[in-house]
């Protein structure tokens, strides 16, 4: 079944597991051409070659996004490789929980870095790209918790994460016409997300409440919804929860 999906190059941050990966299968079982980027290369390798053997289109760039010039080379990348790059999807992303007063500045300016600089850094990358085409897609993933301040122990994850809606909602306003914005706001989604906890009793509260989460699918199939909307429909606001999920 030919889809809006088909033959679309999409670029994908933190592509070496959890949403990055599971969204990477998905479009390219539907014909998209997937080209990958995490710091992990033997995992991007790996899943490129599942991909290809599959029949689908993927190539793989090594980037860390807290590295402006290897999220521009990541793109330039997929130019080199097809031609053109279709959407944007800034998916890398830490969760680090634990209280305020544990006062763990390190992992709060990691979070910062990967959450919301990387974010500007494919922003920055792929935005001029996309003007000159006259068309493109950013779909920036986000959370719950950007949604409701997640607390005590997510507050600074939170405000990444309403950072990215913010940066999100400008964006669209900003760029609409020809290119379109799409956050996406997951509740808990099977990841590796639930691993980025040092504290140790915020880590084992995490592990807990993950055991409700739903299947990395979930996302993918999400983001594929509002990449297959005609051009002239943007899918703006995507918020997904596990149905007994509270928060």
């Amino acid at each position: 079944m030919s889809t809006n999906i088909e033959n679309k190059v999409v670029v994908i941050t933190g592509a070496s597991s959890g949403l990055g990966e599971a969204t990477a299968r998905y479009l390219a079982a539907r014909g998209a051409a997937v080209v990958l980027g995490a710091r992990r290369t033997d995992r991007l390798e790996q899943i490129a070659a599942e991909i290809g053997a599959a029949g689908g289109k993927a190539s793989v760039a090594r980037t860390d996004v807290t590295d402006k010039a290897q999220v521009q080379a990541l793109i330039d990348h997929a130019v080199a490789a097809y031609g053109r790059v279709d959407v944007l999807i800034n998916n890398a992303g830490l969760m680090s929980i634990a209280p305020m007063d544990q006062v763990k500045v390190d992992e709060w300016d990691r979070m910062i870095d990967i959450n919301v600089k990387g974010l500007l850094y494919g922003i920055a990358a792929a935005l001029p790209l996309f003007r000159q085409q006259n068309s493109g897609h950013f779909i920036n993933i986000a959370s719950v918790a950007g949604i409701k301040v997640f607390s005590p122990g997510g507050t600074v994850y939170s405000g990444t994460k309403f950072a990215v809606r913010a940066i999100s909602e400008g964006l669209r306003h900003e760029v609409g016409g020809a290119i379109r914005t799409t956050t996406i706001e997951p509740g808990a989604v099977d990841s590796e997300l639930k691993h980025g906890s040092s504290h140790e009793q915020s880590a084992q509260f995490v592990k807990e409440f993950y055991k409700l989460a739903i299947p990395a699918d979930a996302v993918a199939r999400a983001i594929a919804y509002a990449i297959e909307q005609p051009a002239d429909v943007d899918i703006n606001e995507i918020v997904l929860r596990p149905t007994v999920q509270e928060f």
